[in-house]
């Protein structure tokens, strides 16, 4: 235990990447799983799926990581260079040090091909996720202007049209300038992190566990292991914020490479992450104040 907190408190940023990919990986706090997860029957047994789709991708993962050691541990040997010079974590992995690997096996155009074919299936496949995500909210909240023959398709073809205008911004010459500020500080741990606390908050006090488990037996006929309950109401939010909260301390200005970014870029993205993580509690006011009555306890 002391090896493990001593571990956090010298390189915190290891923790918020692993986290990072944890959060995508699963796609936990982007709202595609609920999104999916709504067109389900009422009574499918979203439990049992939930346990093989998480067993499933931890097994992936955990052998992508082999793959991803192993070669870049074969690169690092046949260069003669520590590992950290090889490549480091980010685009330089996926488009660098893949490629030259895959060239050492006989038939490389093939495996080439292979490889940057899945590439491109697995980034169509997440972005069908996470826009199915904001649209399904958008619809549901909406339904009286979006529900009308033909609305939302046009709101659909507008949401692509602006973020195929914006992700064009990012493959132009200085693009990796601005991918890097979208990443750190738009799409990042600190971001998800707050949106995971705030969910666990909402459905573990907000709405209660208890009336949670409740609505979970009604839909699949038995109560989930009570590990869910102690999760969503202490264990969650206690991890997220406190690893939030340890971020915000040690916070390092980004940069890329050796680039030093000037200050309004810096606050241009931490707007951006603010964009997403006052959401929440700012609609929490809002209904609390505008569209409820009572007091907060009732």
């Amino acid at each position: 235990m002391v090896a493990v907190i001593r571990g956090i408190c010298v390189c915190g940023q290891v923790w918020i990447d692993a986290a990072t990919q944890v959060f995508f990986s699963y796609g936990l706090a982007l709202g595609s799983l609920i999104a999916l997860g709504s067109y389900n029957k009422y009574n499918n047994n979203m439990h049992r799926d939930t346990m093989i789709i998480c067993a499933i991708n931890s097994c992936t993962s955990m052998f992508a990581g082999f793959v991803i050691f192993s070669v870049v541990g074969y690169m690092a040997t046949i260069q003669g260079k520590p590992v950290e010079e090889v490549a480091a974590a980010g685009p330089g992995l996926l488009f660098l040090v893949y490629p030259s690997a895959i060239l050492q096996l006989p038939i490389s155009p093939l495996w080439s091909g292979l490889f940057f074919m899945m590439v491109l299936m697995l980034g169509l496949d997440s972005q069908f996720c996470t826009m199915e995500g904001l649209i399904t909210a958008v619809v549901d909240e909406f339904p009286h202007v979006l529900r009308r023959p033909g609305r939302k398709e046009v709101f659909i073809a507008v949401y692509c049209v602006v973020s195929f205008l914006i992700g064009i911004i990012m493959v132009t010459q200085g693009g990796m300038y601005v991918l890097v500020i979208f990443e750190d500080y738009a799409a990042s741990g600190m971001a998800l992190l707050t949106l995971i606390f705030f969910e666990c908050i909402a459905i573990g006090w907000g709405f209660g566990a208890d009336r949670y488990f409740e609505a979970i037996k009604d839909m699949i006929g038995y109560y989930p292991f009570l590990w869910f309950k102690l999760c969503w109401t202490v264990l969650c939010p206690a991890v997220t914020f406190g690893v939030f909260m340890f971020n915000v301390m040690n916070f390092t200005p980004v940069k890329y490479v050796d680039y030093e970014y000037p200050w309004w870029a810096h606050f241009i993205g931490i707007l951006l992450g603010l964009s997403s993580m006052l959401c929440p509690p700012g609609y929490f006011l809002y209904y609390y104040f505008y569209k409820t009555e009572g007091t907060f306890q009732e």
